[in-house]
């Protein structure tokens, strides 16, 4: 019987520990998504995070699935850009590891050498890792909504791995 308790307290507390990370992986990338989007729209370049180990995405652009090696990730560049985060869901999947964001991204944005897109809608996933304590973008995937317009740039690469 003695066991039995321990083992149930043990088990209690871990479960209440991983809830407790998971919730903190919730408002850490939640807050970072929203920080990243103010800072874009202030200063006009991207600042998200990517992965030392590349990224792989679809881009809002409908084309192919994307690898882009970190040495090549470049950072948008716009000329004007109004955009916002809504809805915002993050899944912990690894407590303190990796998670899955999920929201809408809904504004207004000219890209530096493209046409612009003034009403831009579109789904948003993202996985993020925690690489040497920051939360870091390993994969996204970007599409329309109907009614609204992802963008007509190209991808910075197509390499595959």
């Amino acid at each position: 019987m003695k066991k039995l308790s321990i083992l149930f307290i043990t088990l209690f507390y871990s479960s209440l520990f991983f809830a407790q990370s998971a919730e903190k992986d919730e408002m850490e990338i939640k807050q970072l998504i929203i920080s990243n989007s103010e800072t874009a729209n202030k200063g006009k370049v991207d600042v998200r995070e990517y992965s030392k180990k590349g990224q792989y995405g679809f881009n809002s652009t409908g084309g192919l699935l994307v690898y882009t090696p970190n040495t090549l990730q470049s950072k948008n560049l716009w000329d004007n850009v109004n955009l916002e985060p809504k809805h915002i869901t993050i899944i912990s999947l690894v407590p303190g590891q990796a998670a899955v964001a999920m929201f809408y991204s809904e504004g207004s944005m000219k890209p530096k050498g493209s046409s612009s897109v003034p009403h831009y809608l579109t789904r948003v996933s993202e996985t993020y890792v925690k690489e040497n304590g920051s939360w870091v973008i390993r994969t996204s995937h970007y599409s329309p909504i109907t009614g609204g317009s992802g963008t007509t740039q190209i991808g910075s690469t197509t390499e595959d791995k």
